[in-house]
């Protein structure tokens, strides 16, 4: 028999109609009843119509301390397993099930054969004869607390498996969801009956092998030390979404066997997506206003301004974009390069050498778009990133563009460009506000640079 009889009510009663037809086979049926109650895990003792233990197995032995021959034959628990004054109310109790449909629960305060009182939880259901006649009762019974445990874990898992504030996947061997609570079939964006069974490949798409890695290793290994943050994009009706889950990862395995069987791996998880990108943005910023502050401090012991002024872009770059390019005013709506950083691989800003020959820059051009708004142009590539950098004069490779303009003591002396490979993301609003303040303060050391006036 397996550990769910314990305290578990439909597993009792399906016991009590096997072994009340075992009861009525003489010979060896009635050794099969008695190998069968020897080997639960639950308390059982049997009564005959008159109150009259008949059965009583070694788990009854265990947790009263009375041995099946001290208690086989006795009538009730007068005298021995039960204090007199509640003797005559257990019986009843217990023998009321003999003519009553289903099962009887009760709390009873029985006596160990050491003196100890233990309250036991009871599941007592009637048998009948061959005849169909009541013929007696047997009770399966725990001690409370064991049924208490029991309880517990039921109703955790029903909460669990409810609406928990957290997303709960049990997944089997294979690793397809077998249970998904309500809370992680919204976030994964599909109904809780649609995901069971599929493999997660179905409804995650990046991230969905970092993910089966992890529940891969807790099924070999066992559970994780702390959890984990997970990314992944998940599939639903509104089309594809980055999100971010704090995940747990706990193994499991059967209590029935000797050796643990694992049965496959409970994942709880929260959605921090909103965290994480704030502290990924906080620290973004931290960083960036940082090598700001530390650009100035080195600008200012520069005595030459067009030095100070490939310092200060040197320290705006790191984490902000792979390209910088400074182009100044010649003329009406002309422009030549004045600053640049390496086209093929990163380095420090230089001056052009050369310079003075103005870019062939056409009318619909960023940096003219940025000097005609006297703010900032944002611009991407799209699928033909080779052919765009190419025609706007910038290194290949380059996708995403952040022009803005230089400005004075009232004037625009040129345009400040940073650019992004193909790889990274185009430039936000953030950026753009960054890269203004980045061409603020280099337009003020370039306003000292001679000749301009």
């Amino acid at each position: 028999m397996t550990r769910g009889v314990t305290g578990g009510s439909a597993d009792v009663s399906a016991f009590t109609e096997s072994t009340s037809d075992a009861a009525s086979v003489p010979g060896a049926g009635a050794d099969l009843l008695a190998a069968l109650l020897d080997g639960m895990d639950a308390a059982l003792c049997a009564f005959d119509a008159d109150g009259t233990i008949t059965h009583w197995n070694r788990e009854a032995e265990r947790i009263l301390g009375w041995p099946a021959a001290e208690a086989v034959g006795r009538r009730g628990f007068a005298g021995w397993a039960a204090r007199s004054a509640d003797a005559g109310d257990i019986l009843a109790r217990l023998m009321r099930a003999m003519n009553t449909p289903g099962r009887q629960v009760h709390d009873l305060a029985l006596l160990r054969k050491d003196g100890g009182r233990v309250l036991v939880r009871s599941q007592s259901a009637g048998v009948r004869g061959a005849d169909g006649a009541p013929a007696g009762v047997y009770c399966a019974f725990s001690e409370v607390h064991v049924q208490v445990d029991l309880e517990r874990s039921v109703a955790l898992s029903e909460v669990l498996f409810g609406d928990a504030p957290w997303g709960l996947v049990l997944t089997d061997a294979d690793l397809r969801p077998a249970v998904v609570n309500g809370h992680a079939a919204r976030a994964i964006g599909s109904a809780r009956a649609a995901l069971l069974g599929r493999p997660l490949g179905d409804v995650v798409r990046q991230g969905v092998e970092e993910l089966e890695g992890a529940l891969q290793h807790v099924l070999a290994e066992g559970t994780p030390a702390a959890p984990a943050d997970v990314w992944v994009t998940v599939v639903g009706p509104g089309g594809e979404r980055r999100r971010c889950w704090h995940s747990a990862f706990l193994r499991l395995a059967s209590p029935l066997t000797e050796e643990p069987v694992p049965l496959g791996v409970a994942w709880l998880f929260q959605d921090v997506t909103e965290e994480r990108l704030a502290a990924r943005e906080a620290d973004r910023m931290r960083f960036r206003w940082s090598q700001l502050h530390r650009a100035g401090q080195a600008a200012a012991e520069c005595e030459d301004p067009a030095e100070a002024a490939a310092l200060l872009l040197d320290f705006a770059l790191p984490g902000f974009a792979d390209h910088a390019l400074v182009d100044r005013v010649a003329g009406e709506r002309r422009l030549t390069r004045a600053l640049a950083t390496p086209p093929a691989v990163p380095g420090p800003s230089a001056p052009v050498t050369g310079g003075g020959i103005p870019l062939r820059y056409g009318p619909a051009h960023p940096a003219l778009q940025a000097w005609d708004r006297a703010g900032a142009v944002r611009a991407s590539a799209g699928r033909t990133a080779e052919v765009w950098a190419d025609a706007h004069q910038w290194p290949g490779g380059v996708a995403h563009a952040l022009c803005v303009v230089l400005r004075s003591r009232g004037r625009t002396l040129g345009v400040l460009t940073f650019l992004r490979a193909a790889g990274r993301a185009a430039f936000d609003r953030q950026d753009v506000a960054y890269g203004e303040t980045v061409a603020s303060r280099l337009a003020a050391v370039l306003d000292l640079v001679p000749g301009d006036g």
